[in-house]
């Protein structure tokens, strides 16, 4: 395992979104749509609980796991995937290259499922030149860039080596990464094998969940809206469709997540909970009508302090902690990387959606 430069992996960056990824065919008729989820993840596989529960009927649902957050924008950019769910964080790099993809819509806040974890108790010197692990340009290393700050270090203080959650498990167990980006069930599982290890940073403080930037979101290829504006409007209702089905059948559609993804239960309700609304220390779900306030569509105020139409000031905020991360050399329009009007267009259709957490 190699420490990765900043300057090596914003060139790899910009070779992985010109790649074609391999082994997924292109809609071959207007029914068929194709969509990717970056990785295995409860809070992106809404459509398949649309594909499993006939909510979306008149379309064909081709799902693809990507574990690959990159390769998976670099699938929708080049149109062999129409949908795409990640988190909101690539959409400044879409827009510096001018990539055919827009962010469309928030759908749930990372509600303290993103953590730092440290193996050990350590201060800010005793982190200098040590290993630190974050997914090169994703949420995990904004948020491990906010805490080095936070901590009064910059990223060339320590050693960045680029791994997913689950690959940085071994590595902070073994005391070869002082500090990770972790979610569940990877930090339980941490927490329960190693005595000294604890959290540093999660997003359920006020500090990052303020930023309002810590969302998963969906993105959209702009020839699939143009040339398919139906049936990109009918993706979103059909997500938010299967996310009632979740509110009003939660225990069902966890074992539908658990049999899916092939995790157990009780890692889906360490991330999704039982209440159908939210969990803390895991996700915030947004109903339509929070989602359609972020994007400005429909009037009064987001949960947690987000603003009416924040979607855009979000990706702005996004852009600097990227120029300061030393990724991005620019801030860039942020209106230029986000359609709300796919939203807005089910909104003034009559769509509304108001969820409440059950018992």
């Amino acid at each position: 395992m190699a420490g990765t430069k900043k300057t090596t992996r914003f060139l790899l960056l910009g070779l992985v979104s010109t790649l074609a990824i391999p082994g997924i065919s292109q809609a071959q008729e207007d029914k068929t749509v194709n969509i990717g989820l970056n990785v295995s993840w409860p809070g992106f596989s809404f459509l398949e609980v649309a594909r499993q529960k006939g909510l979306a009927d008149d379309y064909d649902l081709n799902l693809t796991i990507f574990e690959d957050p990159l390769g998976g924008h670099s699938a929708l950019a080049s149109g062999e995937i129409d949908v795409y769910l990640s988190t909101a964080e690539y959409t400044p790099f879409a827009i510096s290259r001018g990539l055919d993809t827009v962010l469309v819509s928030h759908l749930n806040i990372s509600y303290g499922v993103d953590k730092i974890l440290a193996a050990e108790p350590m201060n800010s010197d005793e982190l200098k030149g040590k290993k630190v692990g974050a997914p090169q340009a994703y949420i995990g290393e904004i948020l491990m860039g906010m805490w080095l700050d936070r901590e009064g270090l910059t990223p060339d203080d320590v050693e960045w080596v680029n791994l997913n959650a689950d690959e940085a498990v071994g590595p902070v167990m073994s005391g070869d990464l002082a500090a990770s980006y972790m979610y569940e069930p990877w930090v339980t599982r941490v927490l329960d094998n190693l005595d000294t290890a604890e959290i540093v940073a999660d997003t359920g403080e006020s500090y990052y969940l303020d930023t309002g930037i810590f969302m998963d979101a969906m993105y959209m290829n702009k020839e699939f809206i143009d040339e398919s504006r139906q049936a990109a409007i009918d993706m979103i209702k059909a997500r938010f469709d299967a996310l009632q089905y979740w509110n009003d059948n939660t225990a069902e559609v966890n074992q539908l997540f658990s049999d899916y993804l092939g995790w157990s239960v009780a890692d889906i309700e360490s991330i999704m909970g039982t209440n159908g609304k939210y969990l803390d220390d895991g996700l915030y779900m947004l109903d339509f009508n929070e989602a359609a306030r972020i994007c400005g569509a429909l009037d009064g105020d987001p949960p947690h302090g987000i603003e009416n139409g924040a979607i855009i000031e979000s990706v702005e905020l996004t852009n600097e902690w990227w120029v300061k991360l030393g990724l991005m050399d620019e801030v860039h329009d942020p209106a230029a990387g986000v359609d709300c009007s796919l939203i807005q267009e089910l909104a003034d259709s009559g769509y509304r959606q108001s969820m409440s957490a059950h018992d």
